[in-house]
């Protein structure tokens, strides 16, 4: 394409979900709901966790860190995408976009690395259970979520600044309810080519070396369970993972059927269903899953109720 066809774009148009005018009312209250229920819901695990002194060990500390990585990780899509569904323009600024583009990416790798760091405590926890106290101390803990922030908004700078070079044409309508990776290189007049080599390196590293971690730590978890002689132990010792494996195969699995994939077999369509999974729903059940499973936080809760 010529550069005289190219444009200055200083905003970017969004679609949304849905463009039927019948839908956009149901649409509007159901993820209405889901940030309701996603904000309180995780709002609850923290305040839970702060309130009860038997839970500040340092499995609820990266619990109450992942439940405030998935309030900010919705906060930043979902208000805008209600606000665009009765508004005429669906308008956001171009840097408004890569503003969103940013903070999506940083909260998306932060939960990425804060499920690997779970999925250590839970490691040291059952194979290491005398050693436990001493290894994942306080100071210890508060270094390696540390080390999740700095690592995720690094992540998210180097994805935003090569966003930042792309040029864009004319038609400035990205077919999403938030400014995302493929739904941006898709309308860009340039090449792509550095963008999704970064995605399938840079990102695939980081995205996949939390999962081996996740994996590896798993494998010892079982091999340390299946020497517990009593089959109660067993059943102790598993029900303190299920619900970090649950939100891992969600997490996970989304993740990758939307981004490790070639630009050219990305659909538009398909990726905006399965992104709503991983944005909206993943994190509104996170809370139920932790919650609900968890006799420890039922307890607190529990205490909690009788304070009232």
């Amino acid at each position: 394409m010529d550069n005289n066809s190219w444009t200055s774009v200083s905003h970017f148009v969004l679609l949304g979900i849905s463009t039927h005018p019948d839908e956009q009312i149901p649409l509007f209250l159901l993820f209405l709901l889901m940030y309701i229920i996603n904000i309180s819901g995780n709002f609850f695990i923290i305040t839970l966790i702060v309130s009860a002194p038997h839970l500040h060990t340092p499995m609820y500390v990266f619990l109450s860190n992942l439940a405030l990585a998935d309030i900010c990780f919705t906060s930043t899509t979902v208000p805008k995408m209600l606000q665009n569904i009765f508004s005429s323009t669906k308008v956001i600024s171009y840097m408004g976009c890569l503003a969103q583009t940013y903070f999506f990416i940083c909260f998306a790798a932060m939960e990425n690395f804060l499920l690997a760091v779970m999925a250590y405590d839970r490691y040291m926890a059952i194979c290491h259970p005398l050693h436990y106290p001493t290894v994942l101390t306080g100071r210890l803990c508060a270094q390696m979520v540390a080390l999740c922030h700095v690592l995720s908004h690094l992540h998210a700078l180097l994805h935003t600044l090569l966003m930042g070079r792309l040029i864009f044409c004319a038609d400035n309508r990205i077919p999403h309810f938030f400014c995302d990776l493929y739904p941006l290189m898709k309308i860009s007049c340039t090449s792509t080519q550095l963008n999704t080599l970064m995605i399938h390196t840079e990102g695939a590293i980081i995205i996949n070396a939390a999962l081996v971690f996740i994996i590896a730590s798993y494998a010892f978890i079982i091999s340390a369970v299946l020497q517990i002689p009593s089959a109660s132990g067993k059943w102790k010792a598993f029900s303190t993972c299920g619900s970090h494996l649950t939100v891992v195969a969600i997490f996970y699995g989304t993740l990758t059927w939307v981004y490790f994939r070639p630009l050219s077999s990305y659909s538009v369509t398909k990726g905006r269903i399965v992104t709503v999974l991983y944005t909206v729903v993943t994190p509104m059940l996170n809370p139920f899953i932790y919650s609900l499973r968890n006799g420890d936080v039922k307890e607190a809760f529990r205490k909690w109720v009788k304070r009232l």
